[in-house]
């Protein structure tokens, strides 16, 4: 669980987890995170629909409180921000939990069974004792019939209508449905937000997509490509890097396809992107890229990759599966060999690239020779990151209609995968023994400082150097007063509280790595 904080507030942080994929994990938002709340970015001439707090009253001299929660990709999460944000910016409060509040909000994921499933439970968790509830995200814009059979009173919000957020609650509030979920052109830009981690901040490029793959229900939800302009994702970034920002998660379905409905591309962003402010330290981490668009801008991202160390030397490029025959029914618009070269192209320019794709398993008229290509392509390339799920047929998409394997065949074909990938990343990792460099501290996991390298290897804190104890005691007196560092000794090996784990967020500490598993490096602070 993630508690989400805003970018502008001087409060303890509780964050958790963010992770740069699809997340079945709750992500939440908390009163006490959130009250001293100011969104002084907002644009004085926003479009976006507003209330008056005076001619608003949802109850005499109460403020109407909402419970939020999100599944699913970086661009969910981003919805959530923006969601939260504008209701917080119109007077809205945070309930301590979902029984306590006036309204419930879910933003939901519908790209796998699995994760439908789950979305179904909290519907009807948040939907108990008949109380109000907007479903957002994907699910009601790619199936509103399963949205509308969980709960036929909720209000229905689509990924593209965040702008109608105010408008919808309050409705909503009042006993109306109201429904909102067909794709309308906005920049989802500059919006009040806040954010889920004081030092992350998710920047959407844009919605949809160009491709026509036949197992995918994103497109269903989110429509075709509609890229944000540039000038306005450059205003948002330097806002964020303003209020303290040190990542930037540019996201979007297909950042492969940015620009192309625009007269640019993805290069031209990132160009921007780098040059736009010399003297603030920042990464910027680029999100999925198909490889049918990737494959046409290669040498011009490999030079800005090579040039210059503001961009995470990271990739996400989604293959799905080692066979022709198999790409070809997935309407993939790639082959296999042009992963590989692509693949091949970056280690060779740049052989610690951090690769990451993903894979589905057990698509229909899968054969076992199928799957053996798939394996034999992971091992001989071995990508640091592979996301492997089970095939499951998605309501309105073309894969659906097709004959589907035997669930055993699967399951068993799974396993074997799942294998194969903790031995390739578990090799991958190994290589990172005795590395030394410095890490962006950008995540607390499990009470253990963990950080990213240029690289974007995910490295955890072990042990801690006592300067940047006896540092972070002096840049803020609470500590020193409080005495929750009085034995700085005592600092070692420890376990971070709530109370203090927000002063780490941000900071560059150098490290060694000692240790490492199939998902993650160790290290310890070195001077």
């Amino acid at each position: 669980m993630a508690l989400i904080k805003n970018n502008n507030i001087d409060a303890s942080y509780k964050f958790k987890s963010l992770k740069p994929k699809l997340i079945d994990k709750i992500t939440t938002l908390n009163k006490n995170d959130t009250k001293n709340i100011h969104l002084s970015h907002i644009p004085k001439n926003s479009s976006f629909s507003s209330i008056n707090e005076d001619s608003f009253n949802y109850k005499i001299n109460q403020k109407p409180s909402f419970w939020i929660e999100g599944y699913g990709c970086s661009a969910n999460f981003s919805d959530m921000e923006m969601i939260a944000g504008q209701l917080i910016n119109n007077g809205f409060d945070i309930a301590n939990n979902p029984d306590e509040s006036n309204i419930n909000l879910i933003v939901t994921c519908s790209v796998k069974d699995a994760t439908e499933h789950r979305m179904i439970h909290q519907i009807k968790k948040l939907s108990k004792d008949n109380k109000p509830l907007v479903i957002a995200g994907c699910l009601p814009s790619a199936d509103r019939k399963l949205a509308e059979k969980i709960n036929p009173y909720a209000s229905l919000m689509g990924p593209n209508s965040i702008n109608k957020t105010i408008e919808i609650v309050k409705s909503t509030l009042m006993g109306e449905k109201s429904i909102s979920i067909k794709n309308s052109f906005i920049e989802k830009i500059n919006i009040p937000k806040i954010k889920i981690n004081p030092v992350i901040s998710i920047v959407e490029i844009g919605s949809g997509c160009l491709s026509e793959c036949s197992f995918c229900q994103t497109k269903l939800a989110k429509g075709k490509i509609q890229s944000y302009r540039i000038g306005n994702i450059i205003n948002q970034i330097k806002n964020d890097l303003n209020s303290g920002s040190k990542e930037i998660w540019l996201t979007s379905t297909d950042n492969g396809c940015y620009g192309l409905d625009i007269n640019t591309n993805l290069v031209e962003l990132l160009k921007k992107c780098i040059e736009m402010d010399d003297d603030n330290d920042y990464k910027i981490r680029v999100g999925m890229m198909n490889p049918m668009y990737l494959r046409n801008m290669i040498d011009d991202l490999l030079y800005l990759y090579t040039k210059n160390n503001k961009l995470f030397k990271f990739i996400h490029i989604p293959v799905q599966s080692g066979s022709e025959r198999i790409l070809r029914k997935m309407k993939r618009g790639h082959t296999a060999k042009t992963f590989k070269q692509i693949v091949r192209k970056f280690r060779e320019r740049i052989p610690d690239i951090t690769i990451a794709t993903d894979i589905i398993t057990g698509f229909p008229g899968e054969t076992d020779e199928d799957f053996e290509l798939t394996v034999k392509m992971l091992t001989e390339l071995e990508p640091d990151v592979i996301n492997s799920s089970k095939y499951s047929p998605r309501p309105g998409t073309e894969a659906a209609n097709l004959k589907r394997i035997d669930q055993r065949i699967i399951t068993k074909r799974s396993e074997t995968l799942h294998a194969v990938t903790k031995n390739i990343t578990k090799r991958r990792n190994s290589k990172w023994i005795n590395w030394k460099g410095s890490i962006l501290i950008d995540e607390i996991d499990n009470g253990k400082l963990k950080g990213r390298n240029q690289y974007y290897k995910s490295i955890i804190l072990k042990e801690y150097n006592e300067k940047i104890v006896d540092a972070l005691i002096k840049e803020n007196n609470k500590l020193s007063n409080n005495g929750l560092f009085k034995n700085n000794t005592a600092f070692h090996n420890m376990n971070l509280n709530d109370q203090n784990f927000n002063l780490f967020l941000g900071k560059t500490i150098d490290v060694k790595v000692v240790g490492y598993s199939n998902h993650t490096l160790e290290g310890i602070q070195i001077t």
